[in-house]
């Protein structure tokens, strides 16, 4: 059975061993109905990979007060706070507010890779993705845009459970993304999780050189029974 003794170790066996692919089936069949983030979530470039701890981040509509155009007196609410909150290994995932504002972007970036984050994961836009992509932070969003945050959300709270789509996720859950999507694998689950996806991998190898040396699909799924 695989072991790790950290999360140093454990992120680089999934780096080694796994895509989001393995893991998903693994956790459908263990009865997790819902392993992935909503489909609209990608990385800004195709081959990024993410695995890292959780920090979720709740996102709302700033409430207006006055008028004739008066917001909540602190501008983006607790953002700063929550982004200095980070610790090494720690994904930002944010979800609530209006999907189409940009709630991330190069300054956040670059605040977030100085603390040792692992990423970000936003269920919204982000913005400035050039400059982001230089950065080199594996970054997961729903598109890229320009409208900036002031007016649009303000975080209200961080490290707490948060709903993105049909998918909870609490502090320290592992986030593993890749070009296939997010994964959200529970904490206290990873454990059973893991070496059953990693065994479908390796299983998945062999049925890969199966076909590659001329077996048909029907018999390797007959032999391997994955698919």
């Amino acid at each position: 059975m695989l072991e790790w003794s950290t999360d140093e170790e454990l992120f680089a066996l999934m780096r080694t061993e796994l895509s989001t692919c393995p893991v998903s089936d693994v956790m459908e069949q263990l009865g997790f109905l819902h392993p992935m983030l909503p489909p609209e979530i990608r990385p800004v470039r195709s081959d990024l990979v993410l695995v890292g701890r959780a920090m979720p981040v709740q996102d709302e509509p700033p409430v207006p007060y006055g008028v004739p155009v008066r917001f909540d007196a602190k501008p983006f609410g607790l953002l700063f706070e929550s982004i200095d909150a980070l610790r090494p290994n720690e994904v930002y995932i944010a979800s609530g507010g209006p999907i189409h504002a940009a709630r991330f972007g190069e300054f956040l970036s670059m605040r977030a890779l100085a603390l040792g984050a692992a990423g970000a994961v936003i269920n919204g836009s982000i913005r400035d993705a050039g400059r982001v992509l230089e950065l080199g932070l594996p970054v997961f969003a729903q598109g890229t845009y320009a409208y900036g945050l002031q007016r649009r959300h303000n975080v209200v709270d961080y490290r707490c459970s948060i709903r993105i789509g049909e998918v909870r996720v609490r502090p320290g859950d592992l986030i593993f993304g890749d070009g296939d999507g997010v994964c959200v694998i529970p904490h206290e689950a990873e454990r059973e999780i893991i070496p059953k996806a990693v065994a479908k991998n390796r299983l998945e190898r062999s049925v890969r050189e199966e076909i590659l040396a001329g077996r048909s699909l029907a018999d390797a799924y007959a032999k391997y029974a994955v698919m």
